[in-house]
């Protein structure tokens, strides 16, 4: 057996007898669930995290996250399965690593892979031989291979003999209740043949079906096309809905006719903006690389500037509600955000158009609370500083009719949608909640 079959067939072996200890470093919105998934396969999971407070609650059995209980993070703590830890020295002791940490943009729209770059940089400095690191963060096609590389390569290992790199993107749906981890096909690029049989092994003894592609490469275009293409298709109809509205159209009516088509349809829906991780973000990851290939991205930059104009568009049509009917300016307004999460029933408030409609509407010197059973208190962001600290406000018979206008921006389940159509003077519906519970009037405004 060569030298480079060694560590190859030895990690083979350990993922079979479930005797190989699995590394997960970002404890979030995709390495905890992963986590929860290969403690449940038998594997024992050393998680990392640089947030002590954050790691020591994990150790005491306490979820960070609304959709993931805390008896979840108790039982693995119970078993043995699981342990948290902020001592990145400890990243030698896996024999599977796995990075799961924020891709963000920066201010210009360009790549922020700071996480991404430390965490291999730290990687590199106590990586051993015949340990196998995975990236699952999304990032442009060539990420693994130009940044994550040579900073683990700088510990005098290489890839493909003395340790094995790959590229899996996650496939995380917070509030999913149809899918969960483990039923969602892993999409594999290694470096290598060697890395990506062990990649697939590692992904095949927590998943339902693993998917291998041809390169690390192939696997990161894998994750920015399926963003690309979501995106692509919200402003598609976003766009449609402006059109539309001014026909007298509704498009929720259409897109849910359109959809009984049995063949060559897919239904998207509008709504006041995108949110969340990977659509508001990933796309300009390939927008960017696809610039040192001397290529425009027109189509994908088109699509992000119709859903980034999609909170103006709401403040329009409120603006136009209450002239027409309260004969009120939106500086003269007391306003109710009715959700601050970027979709339902999840607390998740990244990349939030909630966040950005409250802002906009402050200032035009409205004045402005929000209700959310899911988000109480606003937490510090990066783009929305000005609204940490915001509390969510109650729901209920004392309190809604003091509001001129409720704009639904989030359409939780946990909400009151008949209160509100009882009660509510003017409501501003992005999401067609109403209508979809059968409650019609003439104070609400589908926008």
């Amino acid at each position: 057996m060569s030298n480079s079959e060694f560590p190859k067939q030895h990690l083979l072996d350990a993922i079979a007898n479930r005797t190989a200890k699995i590394g997960i470093i970002g404890l979030g919105y995709v390495g905890l669930p992963l986590m929860l998934a290969a403690a449940d396969k038998g594997f024992r999971v050393l998680g990392f995290d640089i947030n002590p407070e954050l790691v020591n609650g994990l150790n005491s059995g306490t979820s960070p996250l609304e959709h993931i209980p805390s008896s979840s993070i108790a039982a693995v703590r119970e078993n043995g399965r699981f342990e948290a830890t902020f001592d990145l020295a400890r990243l030698a002791e896996p024999d599977a690593l796995i990075i799961c940490v924020p891709t963000p943009l920066g201010h210009h729209r360009e790549p922020d892979l700071r996480f991404v770059e430390a965490t291999s940089q730290a990687i590199g400095k106590v990586i051993r031989r015949g340990q196998i690191v995975v990236l699952e963060s999304t990032s442009y096609p060539g990420t693994t291979a130009e940044v994550c590389k040579p900073l683990i390569e700088a510990s005098g290992l290489k890839s493909g003999h003395d340790f094995f790199l790959a590229f899996s993107p996650e496939r995380e749906d917070p509030g999913n209740q149809h899918f969960s981890t483990a039923g969602i096909p892993k999409v594999v690029g290694g470096d290598g043949p060697a890395a990506s049989e062990i990649a697939c092994a590692l992904y095949g003894s927590v998943v339902q079906k693993v998917v291998p592609v041809s390169s690390p490469e192939a696997a990161e275009a894998v994750k920015v096309t399926e963003n690309i293409f979501r995106a692509v298709n919200i402003a598609l109809v976003n766009e449609l809905k402006m059109i539309y509205s001014k026909m007298g159209i509704n498009i929720f009516e259409v897109v849910d006719a359109a959809k009984t088509k049995p063949f060559g349809y897919m239904p998207f829906y509008p709504g006041p903006g995108l949110g969340g991780h990977c659509i508001p973000i990933d796309p300009f990851y390939l927008t960017w690389k696809a610039r040192e290939h001397g290529i425009n991205t027109r189509f994908i930059e088109l699509a992000g500037e119709i859903n980034s104009d999609m909170p103006d568009w709401v403040l329009g049509k409120l603006a136009l509600a209450l002239d027409e009917k309260q004969g009120k300016s939106l500086s003269r307004s007391k306003l109710l955000v009715i959700g601050a999460a970027y979709k339902k029933n999840i607390s998740d408030m990244r990349e939030s158009p909630a966040l950005v409609i409250m802002e906009k509407l402050i200032a035009r010197g409205a004045q402005v609370t929000y209700h959310d059973p899911h988000v109480p208190v606003i937490p510090m962001t990066r783009e929305h500083a000005s609204l940490a600290g915001h509390v969510s406000v109650p729901f209920d018979e004392d309190t809604l009719p003091g509001y001129d206008a409720a704009i639904i921006v989030t359409d939780h389940d946990k909400v009151d949608w008949a209160l509100l159509a009882r009660l509510g003077r003017l409501i501003v519906d992005t999401r067609y909640v109403m209508a979809r519970h059968g409650l019609t009037s003439d104070n609400i405004v589908n926008a």
